[in-house]
C-alpha cells in the first residue's frame, strides 16, 4: 500500500495503523524504516513533488517482488514541505519470516533512494530550490530524462 500525505508524516499514527494491520494478518515480522529530514547546508525544510501514477507503478513492481517472497510492503511519503527533524518517508515490510523482512527492507529502502520517482527541493529562506545534485534521471521519462 502506497500512502501520500501533505507535509510531514505523523509517524506514530502511521506506525500504529500499520502495526495493527500486520497483527490482523498474523505476520511474524514487521520492520519499519523512518526517514527524517536532517539539518544540513542551511536548509529549513525539504519539499517534494510526486506524480502518483509513476510512483504507483514503481511501488507495485516492488510489491510484486515482495509477494513472491511471501512478504508485503507499505510506504508513506510526503508531498510538499517537510521541516527539518520531521519525517518525509516511512517504509515497512511484513513477513512471516524475520530474515525475509530484514533483507527486503534494506533492498527496498536502497532502491527507493536511488530510483523512486520523487522530485526533491531544498527550502532555504522560504525559497524552494530544485536539488539537482541529489536528483537522478528516471528511465523512460521523456522530457524529464534530460535533467
Amino acid at each position: 500500500m502506497l500512502e501520500l500525505y501533505p507535509g510531514e508524516l505523523n509517524v506514530d499514527k502511521i506506525f500504529s495503523k500499520w502495526r495493527r494491520w500486520g497483527e490482523d494478518k498474523n505476520y511474524g515480522a514487521f520492520i519499519t524504516f523512518v526517514g527524517t529530514v536532517r539539518e544540513e547546508n542551511g536548509i529549513e525544510a525539504l519539499s517534494f513533488d510526486v506524480y502518483k501514477p509513476i510512483l504507483q507503478r514503481w511501488f507495485e513492481a516492488w510489491q510484486q517482488r515482495a509477494q513472491q517472497r511471501g512478504a508485503y510492503l507499505k510506504m508513506a511519503h510526503s508531498i510538499g514541505n517537510v521541516p527539518i527533524h520531521t519525517s518525509s518517508y516511512m517504509a515497512a515490510v511484513f513477513s512471516p519470516k524475520r530474515r525475509v523482512a530484514l533483507e527486503l527492507i534494506e533492498e527496498f529502502v536502497e532502491d527507493f533512494k536511488a530510483n523512486a520517482p520523487i522530485w526533491k527541493y531544498d527550502v532555504k529562506n522560504g525559497e524552494r530550490i530544485y536539488a539537482r545534485d541529489r536528483s537522478h534521471k528516471i528511465e523512460g521519462s521523456g522530457l524529464l530524462d534530460s535533467l
